[in-house]
């Protein structure tokens, strides 16, 4: 599928920026739109030193059915893949009428815009968090699917919405992509995760209190039945899962339906664990607090992840040091960039 024009919406954000990377690298021309709600139009700049080509850039919201209209119209668009969407689970809790509005009603125009200008290929960034709290792990894709909260909601239902376009239009055709943990930032550390406000989860947690910006990392429950007592998940690269993102782009072609497929790598990593690492990578003892268990945490979740590796070719390059490595390089050096 190389040469041809792939509209990234939420380019800008963490897996978008590191997705649109990888999209250049290999030959794609690549369309960002997206809204700057939780990310910087500076990314752009970024991602060009980075790739020695730019992307084309609109700033735009996905409930804006005449932005995604024009989109379409202004560039040959050949297929999509869409990462807009607020992504707090919290938040969802707190706001539950603007997750619904904004990732499924945005998604809705986004696919109608498709519909509308005949592009019918999408790549849909969906979570683990839809296999809810009663499956076994590892998580298979053909397992009872449920949520807990409003975000979680959203990705399902977005995936069922594609699941029924596919299947009354044999002409579209869409990956499902079920990741678990993003983490790490590009070698370069010219780009990476930065999120706004306070992290909620562990990984840019811990950079910034290795950094001196937080004080300390808490560890929410160390009496779950695993091997140190902490929590355990699949912490997968970015530039693992931004690889997988184009390797489903080329799977989709010529192929109609709807695909789940995880994106993980296959086994997990406890907090301390994840701890013990970023300690190394930074070269110093990070304080850190036990504090009661978090209603809704789950003691392991990670994928299995066979159906990537025979459907997409997907396997993982990179671990956890490399991960923790990575996000202290832009930790250091890339947040400065922008002052």
């Amino acid at each position: 599928m190389g040469n041809k024009t792939i509209l990234v919406t939420g380019g800008a954000g963490f897996i978008g920026s590191h997705t649109t990377v990888v999209l250049l690298e290999q030959g794609f021309d690549v369309v960002i739109f997206d809204n700057l709600f939780n990310s910087k139009a500076s990314v752009i700049d970024r991602i060009e030193r980075i790739t020695a080509r730019r992307p084309s850039f609109v700033q735009g919201d996905i409930r804006d059915r005449d932005a995604l209209a024009r989109v379409f119209e202004s560039f040959p668009i050949d297929a999509v893949v869409h990462f807009a969407g607020l992504k707090a689970v919290g938040e969802s809790v707190e706001k539950p009428l603007l997750y619904y509005e904004n990732n499924i009603g945005g998604s809705l125009n986004l696919y109608e815009a498709m519909g509308a200008a005949g592009v019918k290929r999408l790549i849909f960034s969906s979570s683990a968090t839809v296999y809810g709290e009663s499956n076994p792990t590892p998580y298979f894709e053909d397992f009872p699917l449920s949520c807990t909260n409003p975000y979680g909601w959203t990705k399902l239902m977005n995936e069922r919405i594609l699941r029924d376009l596919c299947a009354a239009d044999p002409a579209w055709s869409a990956a499902l992509l079920r990741y678990f943990n993003p983490g790490g930032a590009h070698r370069s550390g010219l780009i990476g995760e930065d999120p706004a406000g306070i992290p909620n989860n562990l990984l840019p947690y811990a950079a910034k209190v290795a950094a001196g910006r937080l004080e300390k990392i808490h560890i929410y429950g160390d009496d779950y039945d695993t091997a140190d007592g902490t929590g355990v998940r699949d912490y997968i690269h970015i530039t693992d899962l931004a690889r997988g993102h184009v390797l489903a782009l080329d799977y989709i072609e010529g192929r109609p339906g709807a695909a789940a497929i995880n994106l993980g790598t296959g086994k997990g990593t406890s907090v301390r664990q994840i701890i013990a690492a970023f300690e190394k990578a930074c070269g110093k003892k990070l304080p850190a607090v036990v504090d009661p268990r978090r209603a809704g945490d789950l003691p392991q979740t990670y994928a299995n992840a066979d159906l990537a590796k025979k459907l997409l070719g997907f396997e993982t390059n990179f671990g956890i040091e490399d991960i923790c490595a990575d996000i202290w390089r832009w930790q250091q050096f890339a947040l400065t960039l922008d002052s």
